[in-house]
């Protein structure tokens, strides 16, 4: 018997293997070792369910936290990962803090917590318009090819979901999690194909808006969102 140890490139037709062992046997040789592994490596990128929050985050707070954490622990998601755009097309006011700042903030946020991250993506940040959800989603699709996608709303959304860009596309690429918002109810948009779930979570009356208006007025407002992310604010004299 003899072992070989090498890599696999691209051109050998098996480019998720980093590093392979071969066992060089009578009448079988190393193709079935080869199989082996790169079977057991499909299995580890498959069958995940991984939620995504997108929003300007101006700034982010404590609610869009507990958000992310709500739906994370009620369907039962490997990871959460917020996602910066660059303008709400339902809202006529562009982000009063620049992309670098806003990405910044959402790092800031997390602060190491594993159950979360930050997805950056360039048609977001960068582009000069609104940002279009459906857009976003389908880079996610090939950037999360053979999981479960999950994208996070709150029920102050609903009504105009049917609005969406390109919703019936949409529907069929991500299934939807709705986060019970104050003063609006869950009720159902009737789109077909609509995978939506209701997820109880806490109520938290927070909004970026106010705190943008409480730092222009100079009101307090730290206890709206981690420690670090009110330090980065006061530190760039952000939204006065």
């Amino acid at each position: 018997m003899r072992v070989g140890v090498g890599k696999l490139n691209e051109e050998s037709g098996f480019p998720n293997c980093d590093l392979v062992c071969c066992f060089w046997l009578p009448q079988v040789g190393p193709v079935a070792l080869i199989f082996c592994l790169v079977i057991e490596g499909d299995l580890a990128e498959q069958g995940l369910n991984i939620g995504f929050l997108g929003g300007t985050f101006d700034p982010v707070h404590l609610g869009h936290l507990i958000k992310a954490q709500d739906v994370l622990e009620a369907l039962g998601l490997d990871r959460v990962y917020f996602v910066p755009t660059s303008a709400n097309p339902f809202k006529a006011d562009p982000p009063v803090a620049g992309p670098s700042e806003r990405r910044a903030m959402l790092e800031l946020a997390i602060d190491g917590d594993k159950r979360f991250g930050v997805l950056e993506l360039e048609l977001e940040l960068e582009s000069e318009g609104p940002s279009f959800t459906i857009d976003t989603v389908r880079e996610l699709v090939g950037q999360f090819q053979g999981q479960g996608l999950f994208w996070i709303i709150g029920t102050d959304q609903l009504p105009g979901l049917a609005r969406w860009r390109e919703i019936e596309e949409l529907v069929t690429l991500v299934e939807f999690a709705c986060v019970r918002r104050p003063g609006w109810a869950f009720e159902e948009p009737g789109i077909p194909g609509l995978r939506l779930h209701q997820v109880e979570g806490h109520v938290c009356e927070i909004s970026s808006t106010e705190i943008r208006e409480r730092a222009e007025k100079g009101r307090h407002f730290s206890l709206f969102l981690p420690k670090k992310v009110y330090k980065f604010i006061c530190s760039r004299n952000l939204f006065k």
